[in-house]
């Protein structure tokens, strides 16, 4: 009776959890409309690898793009506020030497999340679109570029890429609660260089100088990986 009382607890403290998150992105994605259009004026002034025009091939790409941009500011701004959700939620279970440790991974996941989208936007972005003009005019093709593909393009490049810069922090968190131990990683060191370069590849253009610019990036990230697991274990 006790263990289901206690299940009854956890699902409860993992509702008010999820409600909290759920009301900050509601809160923040008013944000995003209220800015996403001087976003994307801002984006549109910036220079880029190829002479870029934005057009629209449906009534509704504006829109689609306007709301596109409005989630991507408030999974941003409301990132913070989950991984700190998160925290508490796994705070019973932790010692007090061990919630002092985790809770600076809050502020460190969210500047290896805002890295990887800035390392995306700033470099990898621009080579991937100067890679695809330059296969377009080798073909004879007219470059007629949609606003909705623009974006769509960018943003799946972008989250992805900032989603695999947490590799360090999520290694060292689950280091921290004796899921993953460094001798381990070491030994599977050969089969994630493997995934790793193919997930490069995946998210990068087909030329060479793309692929070492996104997999070698990666293949840091892990070894840092193994190196904080290997000084939290250490201390542990």
């Amino acid at each position: 009776m006790e263990q289901e009382y206690t299940l009854v607890e956890h699902l409860t403290e993992l509702r008010k959890r999820i409600i909290i998150t759920a009301v900050i992105f509601i809160l923040s994605l008013g944000i995003g409309f209220s800015v996403a259009s001087k976003l994307l004026t801002l984006i549109k002034s910036q220079p880029t690898a190829v002479n870029v025009d934005w057009n629209v091939f449906g009534f509704t790409d504006g829109i689609i793009i306007y709301f596109k941009c409005a989630v991507i500011i408030a999974i941003l701004l409301t990132l913070p506020i989950a991984l700190h959700q998160i925290w508490l939620f796994v705070k019973p279970g932790l010692s007090e030497e061990e919630a002092r440790g985790t809770v600076k991974y809050i502020p460190i996941s969210f500047f290896l999340f805002l890295s990887g989208v800035s390392f995306s936007y700033f470099i990898l972005f621009p080579l991937m679109l100067d890679f695809m003009s330059t296969i377009n005019q080798s073909v004879g093709a007219t470059e007629t570029y949609g606003m909705n593909q623009y974006f769509t393009f960018m943003f799946n490049l972008i989250i992805p890429v900032g989603i695999v810069f947490e590799m360090p922090v999520v290694i060292l968190f689950l280091t921290k609660l004796g899921i993953v131990e460094p001798n381990s990683l070491r030994k599977m060191r050969k089969i994630s260089y493997f995934i790793l370069v193919i997930v490069g590849v995946l998210i990068s253009p087909p030329d060479f100088i793309s692929d070492f610019l996104i997999v070698i990036p990666l293949l840091v990230l892990f070894e840092i990986s193994i190196l904080v697991s290997s000084w939290s274990f250490n201390r542990k």
